[in-house]
């Protein structure tokens, strides 16, 4: 026989264990949610890669109205230039000083918070009554552009299946390159439209920012170990051993970025001159043949070895950069075109090798240093040339500020080439021929 001691002690040990175990389904029950629906991964990954499409096509927006703006508010190509360098310095700060933010919090608090930035920034733009206001929202729009593009881009890594960072980095340009194309093409458009051509464009992007925002809503979370925010600025650094894989990259940076700050700011004034019409379209087309191009080559040659890639879009962008200096200085629309064409392939071609160069030689401790110092090179080159052709122009007209900076950009080109050109892989020594090394050849 047990005894009853014994039957006293289990009895209370199963009860205690029973109700341990109801205690901690209740604790589950009062602090569980039901899940929230969401997308699935490769959706989501379709909505990042929108995002980011989207962020590049608000920024040029603007672009075809600089000219309605500078009649009505009388201001000069150095404020025009200015009020484009200022979306530049606000992304660069964002990505500088919020760039590990959804690390932090996640991916899905970052979006929806700059999309609804971003939303902000549109209503500021309809409700611009002066060139004050131009500043603000252009601020505004590339302080949300930054945490916004920085976020889905992380996105697009966590999303992929393979997490493969080569096909999500031709997602990422090939999206890029479309959202610049569309941006100025929909924007002329619509200003051409002549319905309200300072506030439609604003309602069109209002729009699909709302849209966006509702994507980012029910996109997954890739980010499971969130932490509290804390403001890490990411400081710019270059190991020494890939300083020469920077110096590649930051070259096609800055041939292919100063040409997209030059074409998105003055560049309609130079279209409309060498066409002779006034007509909007007309006048974006540098711009649209610059982003579509730039993704038709990303695509087309997306198998191409990233040395060649980089030297030959390089070399792409001299030809095209010299043909619109031919352009400029003959007055010829149809030069302007092929330049801008041929300029565009190589814009996507060297920017696509360069930094697949360099992301392939980071080390993996480095990664955020040295992305910075690439921004930071990438947004300088967007903005810093903007700004000093906006002076030239004044003084030399803008025929002479196309042909000058064109020759220079031209020439860093061809330099990024030549740099390209030196890193492809040496041939392998032939195997020797055993039978040659070890009896002489037979004749006869």
């Amino acid at each position: 026989m047990t005894e009853p001691s014994l039957l006293v002690s289990d009895s209370e040990h199963a009860v205690r264990r029973a109700d341990r175990e109801d205690a901690r389904l209740t604790d589950e029950r009062r602090t569980s949610r039901p899940r929230r629906w969401t997308l699935s991964n490769r959706w989501g990954y379709a909505q990042a890669a929108a995002v980011i499409a989207l962020c590049l096509f608000a920024s040029v927006v603007p672009s075809p109205l600089y000219s309605v703006y500078a009649q009505r508010w009388h201001f000069s190509p150095l404020t025009l230039t200015l009020i484009f360098a200022t979306y530049a310095f606000g992304v660069l700060a964002a990505l500088l000083l919020a760039g590990r933010l959804s690390d932090q919090v996640g991916r899905r608090p970052v979006l929806i918070a700059a999309l609804a930035t971003l939303m902000l920034s549109s209503v500021l733009y309809i409700a611009a009554d002066s060139t004050l206001w131009l500043f603000v929202a252009r601020a505004v729009q590339g302080i949300a552009t930054g945490a916004a593009v920085s976020t889905a881009s992380a996105a697009l890594l966590d999303l992929h299946p393979r997490r493969d960072p080569v096909n999500v980095g031709l997602t990422n340009g090939v999206a890029s390159a479309i959202g610049l194309g569309l941006g100025s093409l929909v924007s002329s458009s619509l200003v051409q439209a002549g319905a309200a051509p300072r506030a439609t464009p604003y309602v069109v992007e209002l729009v699909l920012f709302a849209a966006a925002l509702a994507g980012a809503y029910w996109m997954p979370e890739p980010v499971r170990e969130r932490s509290t925010f804390r403001l890490t600025p990411q400081r710019p650094r270059v190991p020494a051993g890939i300083r020469h894989a920077f110096l590649l990259a930051g070259l096609a940076a800055l041939s292919s970025w100063s040409i997209g700050g030059l074409f998105f700011s003055l560049g309609p004034q130079l279209s409309e001159q060498l066409f002779t019409t006034t007509n909007v379209i007309v006048g974006a087309v540098g711009g649209v043949v610059l982003g579509f191009a730039g993704a038709l080559a990303q695509l087309v040659f997306r198998h191409t070895p990233n040395w060649l890639g980089a030297a030959a879009g390089s070399v792409g962008l001299a030809v095209g950069m010299l043909l619109v200096v031919i352009a400029a200085a003959a007055n010829s629309s149809a030069a302007f075109v092929l330049g801008m064409t041929v300029a565009g392939f190589g814009f996507g071609l060297a920017f696509l090798g360069g930094l697949r160069q360099l992301n392939a030689v980071i080390p993996p401790e480095h990664r955020a240093s040295v992305m910075s110092a690439f921004y930071v090179v990438a947004y300088a080159s967007l903005s810093v040339p903007a700004i000093i052709a906006g002076f030239v122009v004044t003084h030399l007209g803008l025929d002479s500020t196309f042909e000058t900076f064109g020759s220079v950009v031209a020439g860093i080109a061809l330099i990024a080439a030549i740099e390209a050109w030196r890193t492809r892989p040496s041939r392998p020594a032939p195997e020797p021929n055993r039978r040659h090394d070890c009896e002489p050849a037979l004749v006869g």
